[in-house]
């Protein structure tokens, strides 16, 4: 067998049949896909950063007699949350602009499930096995 030639797996063509069995094409449409950084992940790990620095700098610096280090740590959080914040912001547009420049173009289909409806489910017979069965049967207690 060759590094090109791979063996099929019949199961995987199992799932493909039951799935196509039990979807249909409703629509197809051709939509416009943009990648996108999660801002609230590079705000946060901005605020985490700020709050190292804001620590980094109260344990760096001789201690104050005006303040404590607690009140020190306490400005220093302040500004380092929220410049740390907008830093991480800033940097999530700049790579937004960098990689917002690629749009990539990609066929989309609207699939339609075949399911039983819920007005079958609740005409059955009582003692078919079906769920409505167990909330019949708990109403009558």
């Amino acid at each position: 067998m060759s590094s090109t030639e791979q063996p099929q797996d019949p199961s995987a063509d199992i799932v493909a049949d039951t799935a196509s069995a039990s979807e249909t094409v409703l629509a197809e449409t051709t939509v416009t896909v943009h990648r996108a950084p999660r801002y609230r992940n590079f705000m946060l790990l901005g605020a985490i950063v700020g709050v190292l620095l804001a620590l980094i700098l109260t344990i760096s610096f001789p201690e104050n007699d005006e303040y404590d280090r607690v009140q020190i740590f306490g400005f220093l959080l302040l500004g380092g949350l929220a410049v740390g914040t907008t830093l991480g912001a800033v940097v999530a547009l700049i790579i937004d602009r960098i990689i917002g420049r690629s749009h990539v173009s990609v066929v989309a289909d609207r699939l339609g499930a075949n399911e039983v409806s819920t007005n079958e489910l609740r005409t059955a017979e009582p003692g078919s096995g079906t769920p409505n069965d167990d909330f019949q049967a708990f109403n009558e207690k």
